[in-house]
């Protein structure tokens, strides 16, 4: 039996024409497209991006990833899920799943591989990289992330906090993604650390409802929570 390909397409971080072309060419070619999903009643944002490439045939299948902490409850969505792209590509039909930003930085669609390795060991996979969101948010702020031989730390914001105070004691560049929530919690350690000034926040960066801010003491007066689609990049270093 011969399956088909799957393509895990990174569509960028929220406007429709940071997508690359050979995402925007696979996604034109495929009929079979998977969206992801947080909730059931939500649309999918990642579809909402790429919805111009989509072809006038194509068929949507929203698979619903819950944002949750059971260990348990997630591996029996990634297997279902698998199973339900298993389904389409057994029939020799390629399938193409669309993923934000990047396909391997900190997204669902590496789970789902994992997932339909076990299932379908000889399945070809084909992942086209995407426009991160911290990228997109640097670009944003005209905020420089690396410079010569400064780190660059990546952290998606938990409740295990400590971790920010760590990263902030060294030189370079934080990026804390996902910050929601959490907001005023990771303020106070990016104020302790005397970085206040030297750091900005972007949430829903090309999307609607898009903020950028520079300021970051304005934040503390925001009424509304902090969008879950939300960075701040820190200069830690000289």
């Amino acid at each position: 039996m011969k399956f088909g390909v799957l393509y895990g397409i990174g569509v960028g971080p929220g406007d429709p024409d940071l997508m690359t072309l050979k995402g925007a060419r696979v996604l034109e070619g495929c009929r079979h497209v998977f969206v992801p999903k947080a909730r059931s009643e939500n649309g999918s944002i990642a579809l909402a991006i790429a919805g111009r490439r989509l072809r006038a045939d194509s068929r949507i299948y929203e698979l619903v990833f819950p944002m949750s902490a059971d260990s348990g409850e997630l591996s029996r969505r990634w297997a279902e899920a698998a199973r339900s792209v298993s389904d389409v590509v057994s029939t020799g039909e390629d399938a193409c799943f669309l993923t934000l930003g990047d396909p391997l930085l900190y997204s669902t669609y590496i789970y789902l591989v994992r997932a339909l390795r076990e299932q379908l060991p000889g399945l070809e996979v084909v992942t086209v990289p995407g426009i991160t969101a911290f990228s997109a948010a640097a670009a944003l702020a005209e905020f420089p992330i690396g410079e010569g031989k400064q780190m660059v730390v990546i952290i998606p914001v938990s409740d295990d906090l400590d971790v920010i105070g760590k990263a902030l004691t060294e030189a370079g560049t934080v990026i804390l993604m996902k910050v929601g929530r959490r907001l005023d919690k990771v303020l106070d350690f990016i104020e302790q650390a005397g970085f206040l000034d030297r750091a900005v926040y972007v949430a829903r960066a090309g999307l609607e409802g898009q903020q950028v801010e520079v300021d970051l003491r304005k934040l503390r007066r925001q009424k509304q929570e902090a969008d879950y689609l939300s960075i701040l990049l820190v200069h830690t270093g000289v």
